[in-house]
């Protein structure tokens, strides 16, 4: 989401409204091709113009202002305005018997010129002094954006969480600390407290404050109400099982939509580096495919649908309807399911209270900056954990990889293993385990020990990134749809159980192969019982999951 940055704004402040209107008609003969020349008659509404001006991430060259105004003089105006537009260049107008004010005004705001009036003609008198504030403001000027902006405390949960859906939804975003000097400038503008962080500022300059994912996403330009009420297919989950059936779906022609409660791209779209995908000898982070992909079905007809929870589904005769959190529902002749996993939570005392606070389940690459020169903790000792480990290297002073096996030979790639082995600042820990973990207000110690000896020890640690198993996510579904102890949706052959049908089958054939215990619902990827756990296995499933789709519809 963007918009094309406005030009930067001279502003002009007096209380007379001849001299306004001929200060303004002055600077826009000269300047009206450059800049917006914005006129107001009073220090109070200029300032809220300029909030404006600032929640917009647009740019203020220069204030021109008179000083002898009512309520709040000039220099009053300047000062204040120095809180919002510091690099802005400062003129106060005045008349010949203010000029000590204006000397005063030089020490009190830093001044950079005051004007008499009246100054005819401009040519001699007003455009030299503005041409030359213009050029030194132009040597340094205040960068506009046309970002979205997050202002919140290092070390706040909900800050991490509304960065991380910007980031894995492709919305360009700026971090801004409440304690750095334009994150405070902004929530001044803003008219918010540091107690009602973290406050997200869209580039229209409309201001959330703690928004939840759904109005974050609604504000943001990503869709989150279905155009129809009925489908041929809904797709839930967009990982890449989820985006494959939803590219393939719509370019055979089915009315597709897909619904994401979280971000596009599943745990696959947080991965910093894939090189074992077909057709990227080079590898691809999670990011460009996912973007890739989820382009590609969108181009191709699909409906995308982000922060909509899915906590049903039912049969309603030939229809299969689903249920959102919000208490609406959608419909359709078919569905597929492609919620994918989650990792496991590490289920030691401490650590549950620091999530998001230096504790985190997954890659979660937007922190890897904020990990500069430091040392990092990565528990898990399969592919995700492994490329997590490569990608923080590039920012940590040291990457400590905790494992419970001897070795990665068990659970990684080769490929990965050997760019493990030639990273100097990655050291492996065998046989490591987590079993506490403390501190205040962000997580700061870790309590390991070592499998082989039973000794503990107490680490410094501020960053821990967990890959440990996976756990489907299927609590949502009724009891219809057949799982097995672990979970996992269980489809075609493995619903035979002794060459019987599933209870409640009701169709005078087996189910598909991807087809789950209720007819016209399909599984695919790593949800799905003994699926293989690859991107490209989840995409082909996907794939073949749509192909299915319309063997069931041609059946109907």
């Amino acid at each position: 989401m963007g918009r094309m940055a406005a030009n930067p704004a001279i502003f002009t402040v007096d209380d007379d409204p001849s001299v306004s209107r001929a200060v303004a008609r002055d600077l826009r003969r000269r300047y009206g091709e450059r800049y917006r020349i914005v006129r107001c008659d009073s220090g109070e509404a200029a300032l809220d113009a300029l909030r404006e001006i600032k929640l917009r991430g647009e740019q203020v060259a220069l204030l021109l202002a008179d000083y002898r105004m009512p309520h709040m003089n000039g220099i009053e105006f300047l000062e204040a305005a120095m809180d919002l537009f510091p690099m802005a260049r400062r003129v106060l107008l005045t008349a010949y018997a203010d000029t000590d004010a204006a000397i005063t005004a030089i020490n009190v705001v830093d001044l950079d010129h005051y004007l008499l009036k009246p100054w005819n003609p401009p040519e001699e008198k007003l455009y030299p002094v503005v041409d030359s504030l213009l050029e030194a403001w132009q040597a340094s000027p205040e960068a506009a954006t046309t970002e979205v902006r997050v202002i919140g405390h290092r070390w706040s949960a909900r800050s991490y969480g509304i960065r991380d859906f910007l980031a894995r939804n492709l919305v360009p975003y700026r971090w801004l600390l409440a304690d750095d000097p334009e994150g405070a400038r902004l929530l001044s503008a803003a008219g918010v407290t540091a107690d009602q962080l973290p406050v997200v500022i869209t580039p229209e300059g409309k201001v959330l404050v703690q928004p939840d994912n759904a109005e974050l996403a609604a504000q943001v330009g990503l869709a989150t109400q279905p155009a129809a009420d009925f489908y041929d297919l809904v797709i839930v989950g967009a990982g890449p099982a989820g985006l494959g059936a939803a590219v393939y779906g719509a370019s055979e022609g089915l009315r597709t939509v897909l619904v994401e409660a979280r971000a596009t791209g599943g745990q696959a779209g947080q991965s910093s580096r894939i090189e074992n995908y077909l057709g990227f000898p080079s590898g691809v982070s999670g990011a460009q495919l996912t973007d890739r992909a989820r382009r590609q079905a969108i181009r191709l007809g699909a409906e995308l649908l982000t922060a909509k929870k899915v906590v049903g589904l039912e049969a309603g005769g030939t229809s299969r309807v689903l249920h959102f959190s919000d208490g609406g529902t959608i419909a359709a002749h078919t569905v597929v399911l492609a919620t994918g996993v989650s990792y496991r939570m590490l289920d030691v005392p401490g650590l549950n209270d620091l999530v998001g606070r230096g504790v985190f389940y997954g890659a979660a690459t937007t922190e890897a900056p904020s990990c500069r020169g430091e040392e990092v903790y990565v528990v898990g000792g399969a592919n995700s954990a492994g490329q997590a480990a490569v990608h923080f290297s590039r920012y940590a002073r040291r990457v400590h990889m905790l494992i419970r096996g001897d070795d990665l030979r068990r659970s990684m790639s080769q490929y990965l293993i050997e760019q493990i082995e030639s990273i100097d600042n990655i050291e492996v820990h065998p046989r490591t385990e987590v079993i506490g973990g403390e501190g205040d207000g962000h997580l700061e110690r870790l309590l390991l020990c070592d499998g082989r000896t039973g000794t503990t020890r107490v680490v410094d640690a501020c960053w821990l990134f967990v890959f440990i198993g996976a756990e489907p996510r299927t609590d949502w579904l009724g009891d219809e749809i057949l799982r097995d102890r672990r979970g996992f949706v269980l489809t075609g052959p493995d619903l035979l159980n002794g060459g019987g049908r599933p209870p409640g089958w009701t169709l005078p054939r087996d189910p598909y192969h991807l087809e789950s215990s209720m007819p016209g619902v399909f599984a695919a990827g790593d949800v799905r019982a003994a699926s293989i756990k690859r991107v490209a296995s989840a995409v082909g499933e996907g794939a073949m999951a749509v192909s299915l789709v319309h063997r069931y519809l041609e059946a109907q």
